[in-house]
């Protein structure tokens, strides 16, 4: 058990600060809170998080809400002292200091929100190394609350991790990362933040919040792994009647003929299904239709060939566990077989044999902010498990590449992920990242190589890549008008 002193502001503690502490007792450390530098007053921006959380939410708790947190002074007994508030002085012994941006207050934080940026935070230590990093992802892009939230959350488990023996960084080097420039809140909101909500609150008067088309094609020799592009032959599009939608295709052959297994999204129901399509003999889609149903919202239908089975891993995070479903009928019936992780929030899990060993890639959303920039890897030696979580989890915190894409392909003797990059916008584009070492020590992804969109497909944003023989399938965000 280590013995830890964290420095909190001395006034205007939020509750992400003590949640850390919370976080970091339950791991088994003896914590104590060192009151640090006072929090200016916000008055402005604690205004514009009230009420514009009460519009935008989320409802309940949130991280950056004002909490009282006990401190004392520190005693010079702690093994490790850990500045939150990135600018106490004469810390005695090791210490680790976390900054956004290079700002150091609250303020800062909210204004680059506000303004649209995304920030990077780092953790640094007494020599002034950089021990971890993270790229936090956005989901909600206008709304600064939610916007708040996310970077907050991931600002906990990026602490949590780096104090707990995971780095999650590109690289070790020195901190770069002095006090930036101070930001005007009340200009970044005013500015950039209030007029986006705006265009958005417009935008969804007339059209979906999101709406995801699927094309696929056949084809023989090489394929967007290999190219890196969309163009080529032309894609076909699986068509909606635009109260739903379709998407995170995934294709299957089964007895010589060609399945897509879908998201079915229904609007109006605010979840989806796990639907399926037949290729007909001249390779046209037919209608999906539904193949499993839960009260929660499923996606991500990774189906696969083992053990003399056909088995599906489907995306059912707001479950809170991983599930996997076994086919007793092709391609209409599937059973739940077994939980392969429980307690945890993990989105897009991905299936990969290697090296004699069965692994999982997913994205986890830690408690609280998004689902899309924190990797984690588990692994088995059977299916139905027991599944372990790799002790370099968290992998990596980094919005533009952290999210799987579709499964593993290999090409040209390489083995390529699918991710997701999240910089523009959930959804707003893939990349193709290279597994360069997979033990039960390290994981190593080459930074991804984006996919150029440009081509015969008409939706340039994209976050599903898959293949099955000559079949190729991908997704793309598209503007379609509310109708009644």
């Amino acid at each position: 058990m280590s013995v830890l002193e964290i420095v909190v502001p001395e006034a205007g503690a939020r509750r992400w600060h003590a949640e850390i502490l919370r976080r970091l007792q339950r791991a088994g450390h003896a914590v104590r809170g060192i009151a640090g530098v006072r929090e200016p007053k916000t008055p402005f921006v604690d205004g514009v998080l009230k009420y514009g959380g009460r519009l935008t939410g989320p409802s309940g708790a949130r991280l950056s809400d004002p909490v009282a947190i006990k401190t004392a002074a520190s005693n010079g007994a702690a093994d490790l002292t850990i500045d939150l508030t990135g600018s106490a002085r004469s810390l005695r012994g090791p210490w680790l200091r976390l900054v956004f941006d290079g700002g150091r207050s609250f303020t800062e934080i909210a204004a680059s929100i506000a303004a649209g940026g995304l920030p990077r935070m780092h953790v640094v230590d007494h020599a002034g190394r950089i021990v971890a990093e993270a790229r936090p992802m956005i989901d909600n892009r206008a709304s600064l609350v939610h916007g708040i939230e996310d970077v907050l959350a991931r600002a906990v488990s990026l602490v949590d991790a780096a104090v707990g023996g995971s780095a999650p960084a590109d690289s070790h080097g020195t901190d770069h990362t002095d006090a930036a420039a101070p930001r005007s809140f009340a200009r970044a909101y005013l500015g950039r933040s209030l007029p986006r909500l705006a265009r958005e609150m417009v935008r969804r008067q007339r059209y979906r919040q999101a709406h995801w088309r699927v094309g696929y094609r056949l084809i023989d020799g090489p394929g967007v792994a290999e190219t890196g592009d969309l163009s080529g032959l032309s894609w076909s599009v699986l068509p909606d009647d635009g109260r739903r939608f379709y998407a995170d295709p995934f294709p299957f052959e089964h007895d010589g003929q060609l399945f897509i297994f879908v998201e079915d999204f229904v609007h109006a129901d605010g979840k989806a299904v796990i639907s399926v399509s037949e290729l007909d003999a001249a390779g046209n889609a037919g209608p999906p239709r539904p193949v499993i149903a839960e009260d929660h919202h499923l996606s991500y239908p990774q189906v696969f060939w083992r053990d003399g089975a056909i088995w599906m891993l489907p995306e059912g995070c707001a479950a809170n566990r991983l599930v996997l479903y076994r086919c007793t009928q092709f391609p209409d019936r599937w059973v739940r077989h077994a939980v392969l992780v429980e307690g945890r929030a993990l989105s897009d899990a991905t299936l990969l044999d290697h090296d004699g060993r069965l692994w999982l890639f997913a994205t986890d959303r830690d408690g609280g902010g998004s689902t899309s920039d924190m990797l984690v890897v588990y692994f088995a030696d059977r299916l139905d498990g027991p599944w372990r979580p790799h002790p370099a989890n968290p992998v990596m915190i980094d919005c533009r590449r952290a999210r799987p894409g579709g499964a593993f392909v290999k090409a040209e003797g390489r083995l390529l992920l699918p991710v997701q990059d999240g910089t523009r916008r959930y959804g707003g584009g893939l990349g193709l990242s290279q597994l360069h070492r997979l033990t039960t020590e390290a994981v190593e992804l080459a930074p991804p190589k984006p996919i150029e969109t440009e081509g015969c497909w008409p939706y340039p944003m994209i976050h599903t890549l898959n293949r099955c023989g000559r079949l190729e399938v991908i997704d793309g965000i598209a503007e379609v008008p509310i109708r009644g």
